[in-house]
């Protein structure tokens, strides 16, 4: 006797979280096959240039496979790399490890979230990209920027988070600054302010995390400049700016504070940072500030949450607040009137929720 098609999904997903029982659901019936595949294939997350290489090999060579697959990270497996085994970053087995990876995106067609983990960009392999039909709407791309990776980006108009490590300012072109390249674009995450200076302008992003290229302070204020003018050309309002610093300056914090809260930027903002304590605002609901060189260090929850509502003396709005201590960030939560130091939150992804 056949289960119903939905006694089969509530069991399947009562196990998800075991890909063991998943995998033995499948040789149930093909009821369950069906069922546990859907599971299995949605979200998958390689590590190790065996595991890949297998997986993209089954995923290119099986359509009923691929068609399942909507979320792909691929990490880089460090071990690999270095013992020698045959990993991307070697020389012989790299042609497999890619060629692998470019047939398995040529087949999942259904892919809405893909990210790449890699140590160091990959130069001269974004033409894995060639030929691809998904339409993303999520890309963590650890990729050196080429004619490839562009072109690709140039296919994505329902891409709307992206994250970029490199970018060559030299290779923007026409198609590159048309509003119809990458339309859909409201959250930019890069390292280079030049990306956010290139993309931002014509379409909607309103968070954007990036971090300042020079190191002088009057090449800094430059760039600020640039970047100011670019943020002020984005479709939306910006809601979120993080802006990382070599070096941290209460001074140029003071000046970084008053260009975002000109008018023309500042009257959606909800967070900011990194900046050096003090500062003062009336717009923000989350900050994150830099505290590296306090004595003693004020990261016990007790001096956090003292510095919280001090903070809020000043600007009451703020309901989170970030502390930043040696690149270790600590964050502290309003709830009603009580400060709570949150050690399971995660810093780095605030600047995208507020």
């Amino acid at each position: 006797m056949a289960f119903p098609p939905d006694a089969c999904s509530l069991i399947v997903k009562y196990v998800a979280d075991s890909k063991p029982t998943l995998v033995s659901l499948c040789t149930v019936s093909r009821q369950f096959q069906a069922a546990s595949e859907r599971a299995l294939y949605n979200t998958l997350q390689l590590k190790g240039y065996n595991l890949t290489v297998t997986v993209c090999n089954l995923l290119a060579r099986t359509s009923r496979l691929s068609g399942l697959v909507v979320a792909l990270s691929v990490y880089e497996d460090e071990d690999d790399s270095d013992d020698g085994s045959g990993s991307y970053s070697g020389l012989e087995p790299a042609s497999m490890y890619w060629e692998a990876l470019a047939g398995a995106l040529k087949s999942t067609t259904r892919l809405r979230f893909l990210s790449f983990y890699f140590t160091s960009g990959q130069p001269e392999t974004a033409w894995i990209f060639d030929d691809c039909t998904f339409q993303l709407r999520t890309f963590h791309c650890d990729f050196v920027w080429d004619r490839h990776l562009q072109s690709f980006l140039a296919t994505q108009s329902r891409l709307s988070d992206l994250y970029l490590p490199d970018y060559e300012s030299l290779a923007i072109t026409p198609s590159t600054s048309s509003s119809s390249f990458l339309p859909k674009l409201s959250v930019l995450e890069c390292t280079f302010s030049e990306a956010a200076v290139a993309l931002v302008p014509d379409r909607p992003v309103c968070r954007v995390k990036t971090c300042f290229t020079h190191s002088r302070l009057e090449d800094k204020r430059t760039e600020l400049d640039i970047l100011a003018a670019s943020l002020r050309q984005s479709k939306k309002r910006l809601r979120t700016l993080d802006i990382a610093d070599s070096s941290y300056d209460a001074g140029f914090s003071l000046e970084l504070l008053r260009r975002v809260t000109d008018v023309s930027l500042s009257s959606e903002l909800r967070y900011i940072g990194t900046l050096v304590l003090p500062v003062v605002g009336q717009q923000l609901r989350c900050i994150e500030v830099d505290v590296s060189e306090w004595d003693p260090s004020p990261t016990h929850p007790a001096a956090l949450r003292a510095l919280t509502l001090e903070l809020r003396l000043y600007c009451p709005t703020v309901t989170s607040a970030v502390f930043v201590y040696d690149f270790e960030r600590h964050v502290v939560k309003m709830e009603g009137h009580l400060a709570v130091y949150d050690e399971d939150a995660s810093a780095d992804n605030i600047w995208r929720e507020v």
